[in-house]
């Protein structure tokens, strides 16, 4: 007969189920929270002893890089480029005489021909006459005056000077008293000579008697003198290296003796036009 054998596990089960009988009740003052207490205690304890022994490394998060603004390329102007002024230039449609001065009173030192160009580098006050390059300078000063009635200029002439000439010597124009005339009136003559190498179509005269204190003029476009009761000598025009006497206005007293000045004006063209020269003189008859 086969014998039954009791498993080891049961024996033990049995066993403490019997000492369970004989302990007695649990007192019910007892706390029903109390294991579940002390379960989270336990737990946060190791939680914290795990803690301790192994601490968490930090981590840093690092902050995104502020985008950097990469600057727009700057425009560089473009230089402005100043243009070379333009040399100024003068030709003329009638060949132009060039002078050492502005005028036919001044003498004649070069000429522009028709089809030739000069530079121009300067011009007179009032704008009649240019102050170019002399076209013939191998024969004569570097730089001469041009009248610009038959010239054309072409370029800048915005920068070019104004200047002023040195006025014609004294001795190409000269005046001196000559004498007193009667024939019912008196007058007085004047003798003119023309030194300079322009031609004189007309005059003034301006006289004044200081003793008597009284004043006489006369603007003509020839050149005329008294010959006593004779008829008027008149001559058109005094030329370069002439001579011509003229008499003044009648007078009301016979000026002998008298302290008088005169003031006598010649221009290159009629009505006092042109080149004019002035001369003045003190005189007693």
């Amino acid at each position: 007969m086969r014998k039954r054998h009791i498993p080891l596990a049961a024996v033990i089960i049995l066993l403490t189920a019997s000492l369970a009988c004989g302990l007695p009740a649990p007192a019910s003052t007892a706390d029903p929270n109390a294991l579940a207490t002390s379960i989270v205690q336990t737990v946060a304890a190791r939680q914290t002893e795990a803690a301790r022994a192994n601490p968490p490394t930090a981590t840093f998060t690092a902050s995104p890089p502020t985008p950097s603004l990469t600057p727009l390329p700057s425009l560089t102007p473009t230089p402005d480029f100043t243009a070379t002024p333009e040399i100024p230039l003068i030709s003329v449609s009638v060949d132009t005489n060039c002078r050492t001065g502005p005028g036919e009173l001044y003498e004649r030192v070069g000429i522009l021909l028709v089809g030739e160009t000069a530079e121009v580098v300067g011009r007179e006050p009032k704008g009649e006459f240019w102050y170019i390059r002399n076209p013939d300078q191998g024969q004569g000063p570097e730089f001469c005056w041009l009248w610009g009635k038959y010239a054309t200029v072409s370029g800048n002439t915005l920068h070019i000077a104004y200047l002023s000439p040195e006025p014609p010597p004294a001795s190409s124009f000269t005046v001196s008293f000559q004498r007193v005339g009667t024939c019912t009136v008196w007058w007085v003559d004047f003798r003119l000579t023309n030194s300079s190498p322009a031609t004189f179509q007309s005059f003034s005269l301006t006289m004044r008697d200081i003793t008597a204190n009284t004043t006489a003029s006369l603007e003509s476009n020839d050149f005329t003198r008294r010959d006593g009761c004779n008829a008027p000598i008149t001559v058109d025009t005094l030329i370069p290296g002439g001579a011509v006497t003229i008499s003044s206005p009648p007078l009301a007293a016979n000026p002998a003796g008298h302290s008088m000045s005169a003031s006598i004006t010649v221009c290159t063209d009629p009505d006092l036009k042109g080149s004019c020269l002035t001369r003045e003189l003190t005189f007693k008859p």
